[in-house]
């Protein structure tokens, strides 16, 4: 058996409810869990290095504070709550760039505590599973998230980012070849890049995501709801290709759609 989970990163207070509908209804009525990665409170000025506000700020319609918390969404939570197929992982905190790539161990633990605190305010389910904005992570708060997650999701790891501690284990896993690792009981996750991307080739875009499957015992997926709504605009073809990708894993007898809950457990 290959097992594979989807993570979609971004969802936030600012996130239109019928855009989530509108991607993963396919994937829901399969039984297919979607792990979505939640900004407790998300900062509303965050940029690109370019300077470009953030894809997944579309929605905010002049929101003038500095950050909104994930509770202030009413009809989201709710829509959350309801669709059971929706897993909830804490992302970060604000997501501010590269917030998480800190040497301060207790800024570090005083986001994680306090984004935790907001998902459990809004009435969502606590999160077992973390992924960091950009999936960049610094030795210190890598040391933080283990202390709180069974498992944390990145998409490489740097011997120089990683706590002195860990590093025979990484150097073991690292000459195995392996994508995944342990320490402690907290399971560190890789993927093989964002291969479900507006940015990709559309047209060998599901032949990546099989070959990626068939290589590995467990994949991570990882993609952005943002992505197929572009400054609000829905990509039509970009739609199609993630519902593609639903129907493949759906008919594969073999392969079997698991949350990270499923791995902690």
């Amino acid at each position: 058996m290959r097992y594979v989970i989807l993570r979609d990163d971004d969802t936030n207070a600012l996130t239109p409810v019928e855009c989530l509908e509108r991607l993963y209804r396919p994937f829901l009525d399969r039984g297919m869990p979607v792990n979505l990665a939640v900004i407790p409170s998300v900062a509303t000025s965050t940029t690109r290095p370019t300077g470009e506000l953030e894809g997944f700020l579309f929605a905010r319609n002049g929101a003038c504070t500095e950050t909104v918390s994930i509770g202030n969404n009413p009809a989201l939570v709710r829509y959350l709550r309801e669709n059971t197929g929706f897993r909830i992982v804490q992302h970060g905190f604000r997501h501010r760039y590269f917030e998480f790539d800190t040497d301060n161990a207790a800024d570090a633990s005083a986001w994680l505590e306090e984004g935790r605190r907001q998902l459990l305010s809004a009435g969502l389910p606590e999160p077992d599973a973390f992924v960091a904005p950009y999936d960049r992570y610094s030795a210190a708060s890598l040391k933080e998230c283990a202390r709180r997650f069974r498992v944390i999701s990145g998409g490489w790891y740097e011997l120089r980012r990683l706590p002195r501690a860990w590093w025979p284990r990484y150097v073991w896993k690292k000459l195995r070849g392996e994508p995944h690792w342990r320490v402690g009981r907290t399971l560190l996750l890789s993927h093989p890049g964002c291969l479900l991307s507006c940015q990709r080739p559309y047209d060998s875009m599901l032949d990546n995501v099989i070959d990626a499957v068939r290589g590995g015992e467990l994949t991570v997926l990882v993609t952005h709801w943002w992505e197929y709504f572009w400054k609000g605009r829905p990509n039509e073809a970009f739609i199609g290709r993630s519902h593609a990708v639903a129907e493949y894993l759906a008919s594969q007898k073999d392969v079997r759609v698991i949350s990270f809950s499923d791995l902690g457990a």
